[in-house]
């Protein structure tokens, strides 16, 4: 009764067209065994983890790019522009007229449907009905960045001057920049293309069109210094602008040979830097000097070692100490003596192979200390004009390399969304997620931005450091853990040298043993008062002045 009165209810308060449906079923069928589509997926609904993290980074608020967010109410009024843009494209396409271009773009409605994840449930003309005008709004506002390139294109409309801004300085310009790198927000790049096909002569010119403007746009969103000599991309493998935007900004990463480009990184940078610096024979000699010494405490240590690794002096040594650790009151002390003196030993003990850069990452292998911590334990900051691949840490030098960063207005709508779509579209290591881990790790307090930003590491356009610090330490959900060799050894290597240090370790003895402890706190007071007593106890019956020779003035 129960189940028949759900069922019931859920079919009044619904507006299902059953008839509809499997009009739409059996059309979709059929034009999929006519037709075999092989197009990705490449346009996703934001994952829920990330969604509820900051809902306004991952949806639109000014104005609406294909089908998810078309029919919201709020975003109603920027449909007159959009209308005015089709107007204006309608004008150039010369003696076509506007419907000419959405019946072209009806022949692509099931490549249009393959491209998105949610089932689109509207007919193939309203598709493309919204297909060409959102495209005709789209690239009249992308014309201003081609027009930096240098590139000859008419002025923007006059109903748009308020919206559009050459110098970006207007808000709601920025807004419509945050909401075309928006996820949800995308259309197919190859509808961009055919409407510009249309224009132009052929489409070589409509694609060299169109990566002009997508160029400039990059260079307007992107977080990071856009290199001098940027990455060759074929606009017609492009899913859409965010993807045009991470193939941008992100490295490539081969599974197969990730520890190699780690180290290639690495030696890359070193022999960079050998390049960059004068030749100095003196500074040659003191680090081949400095080189065979350490070589030689090494060897004396190991010596050291050598000598009660035997297992009748190794015996004799731990048996008074495990005899001593087993007591009840010693029993407290063992763990904090083996930590500070043993603790290095452990760690020389494990194999090789421990270290996992092929496992999967646990969750407290991401913690890895601040930019303030780092700092007092001697670790220089130095900056890349570069992309994320050149994250290095170099041990002789004690130098940690980032790229430079600039943070704006619309950058954590550009990072959240990245992040976004590689979690949703990635199978492989996930490098711009395990960056911005890196990023959230080794930034807690504003006085972590600072250092970063007077190193030129940071290039803070926000209010004040501390909404660049809550920027970056917002950014802590991800949808999956992944491992990314080159970062990860850079982790890996940071906390190495950090936990190594002696002034680090009696930090933490003292943080985990005695002010966070009070067990230990409480079992000295017990002895020191125990001692006391006894102390107490045996000059009342024996004479201590006497036995210790202590004269008393009377």
């Amino acid at each position: 009764m129960c189940t028949l009165q759900a069922t019931t209810s859920s079919t009044s308060n619904s507006n299902f067209d059953e008839l509809r449906w499997v009009i739409n079923i059996r059309r979709s069928l059929d034009e999929e065994l006519e037709e075999e589509i092989d197009v990705p997926v490449c346009i996703f609904n934001v994952p829920k983890t990330l969604m509820s993290t900051d809902p306004e980074s991952y949806t639109p608020q000014l104005v609406a790019l294909g089908p998810y967010h078309y029919w919201r109410p709020e975003l109603y009024e920027m449909e007159r522009y959009k209308l005015a843009a089709a107007k204006r494209t309608q004008k150039l396409l010369q003696c076509l007229k506007f419907h000419t271009l959405v019946d072209q773009l009806v022949k692509f409605e099931p490549r249009i449907r393959a491209s998105y994840h949610k089932y689109l449930d509207f007919n193939g003309e309203t598709l493309a009905w919204m297909m060409a005008i959102d495209a005709s709004f789209l690239l009249e506002f992308l014309q201003i960045y081609a027009l930096k390139e240098g590139k000859s294109l008419s002025r923007v409309s006059s109903r748009m001057s308020h919206l559009v801004d050459y110098a970006g300085r207007k808000s709601a310009h920025n807004s419509i920049l945050r909401d075309i790198v928006m996820l949800e927000n995308q259309i197919p790049l190859f509808v961009l293309r055919k409407v510009l096909e249309v224009q132009y002569s052929s489409l070589e010119s409509a694609d060299d069109m169109l990566l002009s403007m997508l160029r400039g746009l990059c260079q307007e969103l992107s977080p990071y210094k856009m290199i001098e000599n940027l990455p060759k991309i074929d606009i017609s493998k492009c899913a859409h602008v965010l993807d045009f935007l991470y193939d941008m900004i992100v490295p490539k990463v081969a599974e197969p040979c990730e520890t190699n480009e780690a180290e290639d990184h690495k030696e890359a940078l070193e022999h960079k830097e050998g390049d960059s610096a004068d030749p100095n024979y003196v500074k040659q000699l003191l680090s081949k000097v400095w080189n065979l010494l350490s070589k030689i405490r090494r060897g004396l240590l190991r010596l050291i070692k050598a000598v009660p690794l035997s297992r009748r002096l190794r015996f004799m040594l731990k048996l008074p100490w495990k005899i001593l650790s087993n007591l009840p009151g010693f029993s407290i002390l063992k763990q904090p003596i083996e930590y500070l003196f043993f603790s290095q030993d452990k760690e020389e003990e494990k194999p090789e192979n421990s270290s996992g850069l092929n496992k999967p990452p646990l969750a407290e292998e991401i913690a890895i200390p601040s930019v303030a911590d780092l700092s007092k334990s001697g670790v220089r900051f130095l900056t890349t004009n570069d992309s994320i691949s050149t994250i290095i840490f170099d041990v002789k030098t004690v130098t940690l390399y980032l790229p430079t960063v600039n943070l704006d207005i619309n950058t954590e709508v550009v990072l959240r969304n990245l992040v976004a779509y590689e979690a949703s579209k990635t199978s492989g290591p996930l490098v711009f997620t395990r960056y911005t881990e890196l990023m959230n790790g080794i930034i807690d307090t504003e006085e972590d931005v600072k250092l970063l930003r007077e190193r030129g590491i940071i290039l803070n356009h926000l209010k004040c450091d501390e909404e660049a610090a809550e920027l970056w330490n917002g950014m802590s959900k991800s949808i999956r853990l992944t491992k990314v060799p080159f970062i990860d050894k850079v982790i890996e290597d940071i906390n190495r040298y950090h936990n190594c240090r002696w002034n680090v370790k009696a930090r933490n003895f003292f943080k985990q043993y005695v002010y966070g402890s009070w067990k230990f706190l409480t079992l000295l007071a017990a002895i020191m008062l125990l001692i006391l007593m006894t102390f107490q106890a045996f000059c009342s019956v024996y004479s201590c002045f006497r036995i210790l020779r202590i004269q008393t003035s009377e």
